[in-house]
């Protein structure tokens, strides 16, 4: 069987872009939440669909990021994933399946990628902020 998994971070966005390619791709059941994706843990969901998923499934995201956001709690999930005997699959990034080789090497070179997009993305934000205290405009 494939699965999806489907996250937005805030209530006011919408999964249903997720859940539309995540139908495109063959998923024959969806698991989505609206959830912050800074910690695994709390995740109702994606707790539901890693317990619900049985060897032989593929288990299918959007994007990497819409699964963790640092490279040891992606480490961490693929690993319960393997462990299972379920394969993962990121529908809008080609090449990163986990039933191959050449797939498993394509997702630990992005996971890094992503982390690392993430924390410049952080290190933007706090310079932002101190220059917004700094000009006396800072309002958080």
């Amino acid at each position: 069987m494939i699965v999806g998994y489907a996250r937005v971070s805030s209530a006011g966005q919408s999964l249903d872009i997720q859940e539309a390619v995540l139908a495109e791709a063959g998923c024959e059941k969806t698991f989505s939440e609206k959830q912050s994706g800074t910690s695994v843990a709390g995740r109702v969901a994606l707790a539901a669909a890693l317990e619900f998923v049985r060897e032989g499934d593929t288990f299918v995201v959007t994007r990497l990021d819409r699964l963790a956001r640092s490279v040891a709690d992606l480490h961490q999930l693929i690993e319960r994933l393997n462990s299972k005997g379920v394969g993962f699959r990121v529908a809008q990034q080609a090449g990163i399946d986990t039933t191959s080789s050449t797939g498993k090497l394509t997702l630990a070179v992005l996971a890094a990628v992503a982390e690392f997009e993430t924390e410049i993305r952080r290190e933007r934000q706090r310079d932002g902020i101190a220059k917004a205290k700094a000009a006396g405009v800072y309002k958080g």
